[in-house]
């Protein structure tokens, strides 16, 4: 059994990353600045959590040292763009990030992941334009925002953890706009807005360029990146999401209304294509969502709303 640490294990992704983890077979410490609702993980085994300023360094080397895990996550931080002050989410999340990568490198756990963010490469920001589409790991970062340049001075954590540390494996993953279990179901997605409403208004899901992906997809992708990590290259980071876009159109109709100039590059996102590519995670780890909008609405139609993952 994998001893895993989740940092912010009680947020949006957090809970579902560790209830799915849990499932497949990790015993999960949580760690984050309080603890979720026992109810949210009733009757799923192998969940501790614990209450923790992740902010103080020496308080979280001291909890990853006593926890003797074999791998952490690390997902604590603002997570939403201009959420808090600019200074304030840089700050922040830098802080995390040494404090709990560090830490991790310091306790010596043998597998260290960081969650980052699409919003690296930049979308949104007045004349950006990318060289193509999809969008993958070998598009240009160019963050526009305090939120994305935190998510991309992760990477870069990890990265230079890694040239210092390369008895340890380390990697950093990119999860499109996260919807967790009960969202399906009617909850505000992180936006304040239903799924539903983001499909019936393409307005609302453009920014984050159509992107998705359900949260319990990630757990598997989690879970197969931490089983390959030892015979993977040192510091990859890889894009997590669906295999479709959130959209009723294709994006080659979509995208140039809101990117513009986007017409030739968006021209081959036919169907229900995405703006971004998993290929790297299918052709490295063999791993693939499972889930997609039009089959996960489907089931939630007669379904009342509920706070606890599925």
């Amino acid at each position: 059994m994998t001893r895993t640490v989740v940092t912010g294990g009680a947020g949006r992704l957090g809970r579902s990353l560790v209830a799915g983890l849990a499932r497949l077979g990790h015993d999960v410490l949580s760690l984050d600045r309080e603890v979720a609702d026992p109810a949210v993980f009733a009757g799923i085994a192998g969940i501790e959590q614990q209450a923790i300023d992740l902010t103080d360094a020496d308080a979280t080397v001291a909890a990853l040292e006593a926890a003797q895990a074999d791998a952490v996550i690390h997902l604590a931080a603002i997570a939403v763009p201009f959420s808090a002050p600019e200074d304030v989410i840089l700050r922040t999340n830098a802080s995390l990030a040494m404090s709990v990568l560090g830490g991790a490198a310091r306790a010596g756990i043998g597998r260290i992941v960081a969650a980052s963010s699409p919003t690296v490469l930049g979308y949104g920001a007045p004349g950006w334009l990318p060289e193509r589409f999809p969008l993958d790991e070998q598009t240009p970062p160019r963050p526009a925002h305090a939120y994305g340049l935190s998510k991309l001075l992760i990477e870069q954590t990890i990265a230079m953890l890694q040239r210092q540390r390369d008895d340890l494996c380390f990697a950093s993953f990119r999860p499109c706009y996260v919807i967790a279990p009960e969202e399906w179901q009617g909850t505000p997605t992180q936006q304040g807005h239903t799924v539903r409403q983001r499909l019936e208004d393409p307005a609302l899901a453009a920014p984050a360029l159509f992107n998705y992906v359900d949260a319990r997809d990630v757990a598997t992708f989690v879970d197969v990146l931490l089983q390959a990590l030892p015979t993977l290259p040192g510091g990859e980071t890889f894009f997590v999401g669906a295999d479709d876009a959130l959209a009723r159109e294709p994006l080659a109709d979509l995208l140039p209304r809101f990117v513009p100039g986007s017409d030739a590059i968006a021209a081959g996102l036919t169907g229900t294509a995405p703006a971004f590519s998993t290929d790297k995670a299918r052709r490295l780890l063999g791993w693939h969502p499972e889930r997609r909008w039009r089959t996960e609405l489907t089931l939630t139609d007669h379904i009342a709303p509920s706070g606890v993952p599925a």
